[in-house]
């Protein structure tokens, strides 16, 4: 943390002294019943600059994210000393060295949220011990519990007792292990998890989705669903979730992905986040409702294109009908007669009068109709 991150993270807490402002201050959250709640993941991409965390807020309002997310931990309470090196990440360092360097100071969470308030998002934290839950809980609309910490009982049931909804990733998880974790948040009282599907592979490959399975927890469970997308397609993961009735999604974002850290590589940047965002806005738009019946756009083309029954010739009274001189034809601007359907009863029937070309005929243009 820099001298002046100090001293701004000073003056903010001074000015805002009393109260938090924080996002859960005053109006419960919700998540919203007809849309889907869109959460940036900012993550660690802060890389330790305060000015870099407050822009990766910006960054998240502009593309209309409804939350941005950080993540708070302790390299103390996250990894032993001696666990070595992570080969997924091809850095030398320890792994504990790589959490260590990335640790967010306490006293960023009321500058960041406080931002986030004025940027008119929701602010969002991922804990991954006790301690850091009660760190960032005045600060937080929800909770939400990361993948690795999923089987983590006694810091999933500390969450849930904090009595705000909770989002619950599930990467690398098996379906009991999922259902063991509903089980342990059923037992505090609190209000079941939002599960979020997930694939502990970054980036994950299209077809490691797995989306279906949202679906499968959501009817074994009777809980809500979404997804925290790790793919590094802005567009595909998050569109198809809505499409499956996902009420949360989160993916991960950055200033850039050429910035140092173990998580830049597979985020997306600022204009992928906005397209993302676009994306599950025009997806839940084209779902519409489940109800079959003329739009109101539609109204033209169905008088128009629709077909009816012409005469495509004269016919004279007492002449039988047939397929020379009658035809199921579209309307157009012409006044539509009778409907195909009736087009088999009409054969052979004789005319009730003399009919011109492109007459629709009506049941009183028929003898015996």
């Amino acid at each position: 943390m820099t001298e002046r991150d100090r001293t701004d993270a000073r003056r903010i807490a001074r000015r805002r002294s009393g109260p938090p402002l924080a996002p859960c201050a005053g109006v419960p959250f919700t998540l919203p019943a007809s849309r889907c709640y869109v959460i940036a993941e900012a993550g660690s991409t802060h890389d330790g600059r305060l000015d870099q965390a407050r822009r990766l807020i910006d960054v998240a309002a502009e593309a209309g994210a409804d939350a941005v997310k950080f993540q708070v931990f302790r390299a103390r309470r996250l990894y032993a000393r001696g666990a070595g090196a992570s080969d997924y990440l091809g850095d030398p360092r320890s792994i504990y060295d790589i959490v260590a360097a990335l640790e967010m100071p306490p006293d960023w969470l009321p500058v960041l949220a406080g931002h986030a308030a004025e940027r008119r998002i929701d602010f969002l934290a991922s804990a991954f011990d006790e301690e850091s839950v009660d760190l960032v809980d005045p600060w937080v609309a929800a909770h939400k519990c990361a993948s690795y910490e999923m089987t983590h009982h006694p810091l999933l049931a500390h969450m849930a007792a904090k009595g705000k909804p909770l989002l619950v990733s599930t990467g690398a998880a098996r379906m009991d292990e999922v259902a063991d974790a509903v089980e342990v948040v059923r037992a505090t009282g609190a209000a079941l998890p939002v599960l979020l599907q997930c694939t502990a592979s970054y980036p994950t490959p299209i077809e490691e989705l797995n989306l279906r399975a949202m679906r499968a927890m959501a009817d074994a469970f009777g809980v809500q669903v979404g997804l925290s997308d790790h793919s590094r397609h802005p567009t595909i993961g998050p569109s198809a979730a809505v499409a499956l009735g996902a009420c949360v999604v989160e993916k991960h974002y950055t200033l850039s992905n050429y910035l140092p850290g173990p998580d830049h590589r597979f985020a997306l940047e600022p204009r992928e986040l906005a397209a993302m965002v676009a994306a599950v806005r025009a997806t839940e738009s084209a779902l519409g409702k489940s109800v079959k019946a003329p739009a109101a756009i539609e109204d033209e083309l169905r008088q128009f294109a629709r077909r009816s029954i012409y005469t495509v010739g004269p016919v004279r009274r007492g002449e039988a009908l047939t397929a020379d001189n009658i035809a199921v034809l579209r309307c157009g601007k012409l006044a539509p007669g009778l409907p195909p359907a009736a087009y088999p009863a009409l054969l052979g029937r004789a005319a009730a009068r003399d009919l011109q070309p492109d007459h629709a005929i009506g049941e009183e243009d028929v003898r015996g109709a």
